[in-house]
């Protein structure tokens, strides 16, 4: 029997959408990836693309392996891996691009185990800079530098400035600033600085290898461990040893200092320049011995700048015997200049007994007797020059 059904007949009603309506096809459209300055095309994406299918599909597209970790961002927003939600609401009128940006698992891994850079600064150092660069860290509270005599900056050496001998055991540029740092706020130098007035624009640090001056030196058989610009514009030191893996001992990098400081007054290794320099050693050296109950972080301020005991009992004999060799360089004997060194070693001591017993500083007479070894050792300078 045929079924014959009108137009108006309620079961077709109810079956027309499925009978007239076509197939429905689910629109699509391609997206652009940009990778490391070049451009890759994936087709087929609709807007039920989820941000995981979209993840897989970068990968595909890339050709890159399924450890690989990318990093997939569409208008300012990261698509997540694994993520089911809907990344496209409409069909864009224009080619969506999205960046990516891929770590491999090996690499991700090293970075995850690699020590914190000590350049990048934490919440806590931010709320105290003054303090570091004071250098209480290095030295205690209260011992920092003069407010009007002092070291005005510090520069050290970047990775960049050691040339065709780089290497990765020496120091980072971080921990040479810190270095520095502690020589200006050295109780020690702090106490020359003040006691002769000085202001020195910047500490640096000497470069190891591409140095011209200490290339120099270096034929006529010296070794330069430092130099003066202009009277103490700026003073670059040499921190670091010859194989770059460390820094020198600090006793020397603070000896090498006063040195330079000298140089403020005189240029040439004369014995004006050697008597400067030995008393200025024995100002440094009664400051950590007159320190020596100060502890920082259970050591004594001499301990910490690599001080014994044997050259703080007798500063002028350990100066004396530190001396010969430094100045049978340019031909000359702490015994020309022996009078100045001691003298200025008795004021110390008798400033130091005079303060342990409550009694005045007594500077002026200080700086008059200072100033009258200089004027001696001068002296003795002409003469002994009208005598070649």
């Amino acid at each position: 029997m045929q079924l014959l059904l009108s137009l108006q007949h309620p079961l077709l009603c109810l079956l027309r959408p499925f009978i007239f309506t076509k197939p429905h096809t689910m629109a699509s459209f391609p997206i652009s990836l940009a990778f490391q300055g070049k451009t890759v095309t994936v087709k087929n994406v609709s807007t039920a693309t989820t941000a995981s299918e979209l993840y897989d599909a970068a990968l595909a597209a890339l050709e890159l392996s399924e450890e690989t970790q990318l990093k997939l961002l569409f208008k300012g927003k990261r698509l997540e891996k694994g993520s089911t939600k809907i990344v496209f609401q409409n069909i864009p009128s224009k080619t969506p691009k999205i960046m990516v940006m891929a770590t491999s698992a090996v690499v991700a891994k090293e970075i995850a185990s690699k020590r914190s850079d000590p350049t990048i600064r934490g919440f806590d150092q931010e709320l105290a800079p003054k303090r570091q660069q004071n250098g209480e860290q290095h030295w205690g509270d209260g011992i920092v530098q003069s407010k009007d005599y002092k070291f005005c900056r510090f520069q050290a050496c970047t990775d960049q400035s050691f040339g065709h001998r780089p290497t990765e055991k020496t120091p980072h540029e971080f921990a040479a600033m810190q270095l520095l740092q502690k020589l200006a706020t050295d109780p020690g130098v702090v106490a020359i600085m003040k006691e002769r007035q000085l202001v020195v624009g910047a500490l640096g640090e000497m470069d190891p290898i591409d140095d011209r001056l200490m290339q120099k030196k270096q034929q006529h058989g010296g070794c330069l461990l430092g130099y003066n610009t202009n009277a103490g514009a700026r003073i670059d030191i040499k921190l670091r040893t010859d194989d770059l893996e460390g820094f020198r001992p600090y006793p020397e990098l603070a000896s090498t200092l006063i040195h330079e400081l000298s140089h403020n007054w005189v240029g040439e290794h004369n014995l004006l320049f050697w008597t400067n320099y030995a008393q200025m050693r024995a100002e440094y050296l009664h400051t950590h011995a007159r320190l020596r109950t100060t502890m920082v972080k259970g050591k004594t301020t001499a301990e910490l700048a690599g001080l014994n005991k044997a050259k703080l009992e007798n500063v002028f004999e350990f100066i004396m015997n530190e001396l010969i060799k430094e100045m049978a360089q340019h031909g000359l004997h702490p015994l020309m200049i022996e009078a100045p060194i001691r003298q200025r070693c008795e004021e110390l001591e008798r400033k130091e007994s005079g303060n342990k017993l409550g009694g005045g500083s007594g500077s002026t007479t200080t700086g008059t007797a200072r100033d009258l070894a200089l004027a001696a050792a001068e002296r003795r300078a002409r003469e002994q020059k009208g005598k070649e």
